[in-house]
């Protein structure tokens, strides 16, 4: 296996709300409606089980009408602390695991997003994709319903 930090893409993001509104907008499929994936796709919850063995799957509504289905299986929960799940989003990427961590600094809430690849060259070649754009404008999205919610 190679060097997981070779294989790994992070964003790392503060958020203004408190610890548990961010919580609660990863883990409530009513609150994951509003803000996953990237500006102008309207996404549906279909499964939401969250719990450790527990699967989950949302569609996301493409500008041209398809649809693109994302999924994974929850593997590690620490409520207001990690959530570990693996994630396919097809045909773009495949079996990788999400890494969510999540850190109180006071009122406001510390967040490191990882992306751990199979390989090193899966793990690039997701990267020019447009890796940081396509997740930056989806943490963008959470930030400003994050925002909503805390006025």
């Amino acid at each position: 296996m190679s060097n997981l930090n070779n294989r790994t893409l992070t964003l790392e993001r503060t958020f203004d709300a408190p610890i548990e509104l961010v919580w609660e907008a990863w883990t409530q499929p009513e609150h994951i409606a509003q803000w996953w994936g990237p500006k102008g796709m309207k996404t549906e919850v279909i499964a939401h089980n969250f719990e450790v063995g527990g699967s989950w799957k949302y569609s996301m509504k493409m500008p041209d009408g398809s649809d693109f289905i994302a999924n994974g299986v929850y593997l590690e929960i620490i409520e207001f602390e990690k959530i570990r799940t693996s994630a396919d989003f097809k045909p773009m990427t495949e079996g990788v695991e999400l890494q969510i961590l999540l850190k109180k600094n006071g009122n406001k809430t510390n967040f490191t997003f990882h992306v751990v690849h199979a390989t090193e060259e899966y793990c690039k070649q997701q990267e020019e994709m447009g890796f940081y754009n396509g997740w930056g404008s989806t943490f963008e999205r959470l930030n400003e319903y994050l925002v909503e919610k805390t006025l």
